[in-house]
């Protein structure tokens, strides 16, 4: 029997908006294979990785933690506040993470060689989906939404970051009210969990919610 991934689910959103609970949620609900870009963008600068070796190139051993790794806070100053330096970190990172992806779904398309089923659903999380212009891995686009407000509020909380550094951040990606703009599905988490949950139940289980 063959095997072909009916759903491949973009997930993506603004830093902070709840990329990471939608996928927990996906997993444990709904049993789904998540990939997450961010796991394999640190596979990318491992120690001794010849993308690490080019970034100490770049920036010298000052970009190092004591044990020879990537201090990926010292980066994001970097990389955060200097569009140009951070156009070069994801030319060196993003190709490495859309070979992972394409890995990724083969493997697990081939661990289902075994089960009485033709379909996958598979979840992409990826932050930077559009400025990485990996939609072309995707069958649909999910993305997380919350309002511009509780975006800061939650990332300053979560990073220890002043008002600041946390604005960078969040305008070093593509404006969230465009990325709603191209997506199939926009989840609203302005609110609490327990209505960001109910919204991808209904996604997947198309029972219309109610409005709150």
């Amino acid at each position: 029997m063959s095997y072909r991934v009916v759903r491949a689910i973009g997930l993506t959103g603004g830093i902070a908006t709840g990329k990471t609970a939608i996928s927990n949620y996906l997993a444990d609900t709904y049993g789904f294979p998540i990939l997450d870009a961010d796991i394999y963008a640190r596979e990318a600068v491992h120690l001794d990785s010849p993308i690490l070796d080019s970034i100490i190139k770049r920036y010298g051993t000052g970009i190092l933690l004591p044990d020879g790794n990537l201090n990926r806070p010292e980066l994001g100053n970097i990389i955060f506040c200097n569009p140009a330096e951070r156009q070069w970190l994801e030319q060196q990172i993003h190709p490495y993470v859309r070979r992972r992806f394409v890995e990724e779904t083969q493997s697990c398309i081939a661990a289902l060689s075994q089960v009485s089923q033709n379909t996958l659903t598979l979840v992409l999380a990826v932050p930077l989906l559009f400025e990485a212009n990996m939609t072309d891995l995707c069958t649909e686009i999910w993305v997380v939404y919350c309002s511009p407000e509780v975006q800061l509020q939650r990332l300053m909380q979560r990073d220890g970051l002043n008002c600041d550094r946390a604005s960078a951040r969040i305008n070093a990606q593509m404006p969230l009210a465009q990325k709603c703009q191209k997506a199939d599905l926009v989840l609203d988490n302005s609110s609490t969990l327990d209505s960001l949950f109910l919204q991808v139940d209904a996604q997947l289980t198309s029972i219309p919610v109610a409005p709150e």
